[in-house]
């Protein structure tokens, strides 16, 4: 019984570890979807950022046995409530120039709607091979307000 009980450990630790590199990766991803909230326009290293840290859930998230998840996709809505708070303190410096204070960021934040691009970009993770994911995801954040200027290159 104690080998058992060393796994179970184990994979308890491994998965808290897999979940605090996640948060990490969604505080980067609430960054981003922050300022192109507040700032209504879109980087080519904003999309990048946002691009790469969808794949690095992706990764992430699937378990050694590639069936099934560490976090499901009807399961994030917590994970992202916290990222978001999170992400309020860093986006502060970055937004506008640094000039806002978070409490003042913290106000100008539609928080479903940011919450719910993040989920439907989270929901791209579980339908698309990790080589196609970046163009999808292209595609979805062209959507963004001054989304399609950057798509088009008018940045």
């Amino acid at each position: 019984g104690d080998a058992l009980a060393i796994i179970d450990e184990l994979e308890g630790m491994s998965k808290q570890a897999i979940l605090r590199s996640i948060d990490s990766f969604l505080v980067r991803i609430f960054i981003h979807l922050i300022k192109n909230q507040v700032e209504k326009r879109l980087t080519n290293s904003w999309v990048a950022s946002i691009s790469d840290s969808l794949l690095q859930i992706k990764k992430l998230n699937l378990k050694d046995i590639k069936t099934s998840y560490y976090i499901k996709e009807d399961e994030w809505q917590p994970y992202l409530e916290d990222a978001l708070e999170e992400a309020i303190r860093p986006a502060s410096i970055e937004v506008q120039g640094g000039k806002l204070r978070p409490s003042q960021l913290s106000q100008m934040i539609d928080r479903i709607e940011v919450i719910n691009t993040a989920q439907e970009l989270l929901g791209l993770t579980y339908f698309y091979k990790l080589r196609d994911l970046p163009n999808i995801i292209d595609e979805y954040l062209a959507k963004l307000p001054g989304g399609e200027d950057w798509f088009e290159g008018l940045y």
